[in-house]
């Protein structure tokens, strides 16, 4: 059985020193597990015994494509109306508990590793069952559709019945959870998990335009963020801008797993916010 970390909220006391890891520069947002605390959750319209840490939202001049969400929903709550944004899609990945999700007519009960993508412009609705509370990551992104191509299709797969995809010449020390098949062109964006085993090791400064939302389910590493190696563990996220060069060593002594988000397959954007040219 996996074991996903999951933030509890909670305060520190008041003897607790306030200097933590928490880092925001131009280039990287490092949010530790500490920083997630009662006084840092919010709530949303339409859903009922709910909270949640919104850890991620398009910002002007960072990242730009993507929000991301760590809900928790205590039992007998959710939505029947989750977003009100209906150009949005979406990925739910379950962390602990159990959700009800219906996806047009069909419904679906997920668990622990539970992994859902749902396209725009499609109905949906979430409950928590059991009897403790549901704990799951949504992530959030405007689809961007590309000519001669249709919207994905809903899907709903589970982390534990999937085979990670090693990495080449790495021996299986650094591999990745595909839940969506990377030659499907219809997906403008990915959330995966990646893997490290011990002694693995990002061998290079990975740079690319491609922007990054990363939340450690297991484990720990050190982590290059732009210029600084910042050490990581389960419950921390790290937040990559395009461009902020990264790499990662995983010492061990278990494995190290994050999800990630990534924008993929589609043409550099030339007009409208964040371009040269005006709007059409």
């Amino acid at each position: 059985m996996i074991d996903y970390y999951s933030p509890k909220g909670g305060l520190p006391p008041q003897t607790h020193l306030m200097t933590g890891r928490a880092v925001f520069t131009t280039a990287y947002a490092f949010i530790p597990r500490g920083v997630f605390s009662d006084i840092v959750t919010s709530a949303l319209p339409g859903w009922t015994n709910t909270r949640l840490w919104l850890i991620a939202r398009p910002m002007s001049g960072f990242s730009e494509t993507f929000s991301q969400y760590v809900m928790e929903v205590g039992p007998g709550g959710g939505s029947d109306a989750p977003d009100p944004e209906t150009g949005a899609e979406h990925v739910i990945f379950v962390t602990e508990g159990m959700i009800s999700l219906s996806i047009g007519e069909t419904t679906f009960e997920l668990d622990s590793g539970g992994y859902a993508y749902i396209p725009p412009h499609t109905r949906w609705r979430l409950w928590a069952e059991g009897h403790g509370p549901a704990r799951f990551h949504w992530v959030r992104k405007l689809y961007e559709p590309a000519p001669g191509l249709a919207a994905p299709d809903a899907f709903v797969t589970n982390d534990r019945d999937l085979t990670p995809t090693a990495m080449p010449d790495t021996q299986g020390r650094w591999a990745t959870t595909r839940f969506a098949d990377p030659e499907d062109l219809r997906h403008d964006m990915h959330v995966n998990i990646v893997t490290f085993q011990p002694g693995g090791v990002i061998p290079f400064e990975e740079t690319h335009v491609m922007e990054h939302g990363l939340y450690v389910l297991e484990g720990k590493a050190v982590y290059k963020l732009n210029t600084d190696w910042v050490e990581v563990e389960a419950g921390d996220f790290m937040w990559l801008r395009a461009y902020c060069p990264q790499a990662c060593y995983a010492a061990g002594p278990g494995p190290f797993r994050y999800l990630l988000y990534k924008d993929v397959n589609r043409h550099a954007r030339l007009r409208g916010p964040g371009a040269f040219g005006p709007a059409k």
